[in-house]
């Protein structure tokens, strides 16, 4: 198995792009704004939510470590 070391700023980024992406969805889904102001608010979250997930899946993958001899 590898393994990942993260930081909490790290895993605190990783939750916060992931909700912005879940509210940005939920908002164009859903029907408490008007049209317009849903899609703007829904797309705007979604679209941060999913364009800063690249860089931080690159920058955690970059971190993988080669399990350790006696774990393997």
């Amino acid at each position: 198995m590898k393994t990942i070391r993260l930081t909490l700023p790290e895993i605190a980024l990783i939750a916060g792009t992931r909700g912005m992406l879940g509210a940005g969805l939920a908002l164009l889904l859903a029907e408490h704004l008007n049209l317009d102001q849903r899609k703007a608010v829904g797309w705007t979250l979604f679209l941060i939510g999913a364009l800063t997930t690249v860089p931080l899946g690159l920058e955690i993958l970059g971190k993988r470590e080669e399990p350790h001899p006696a774990l393997a």
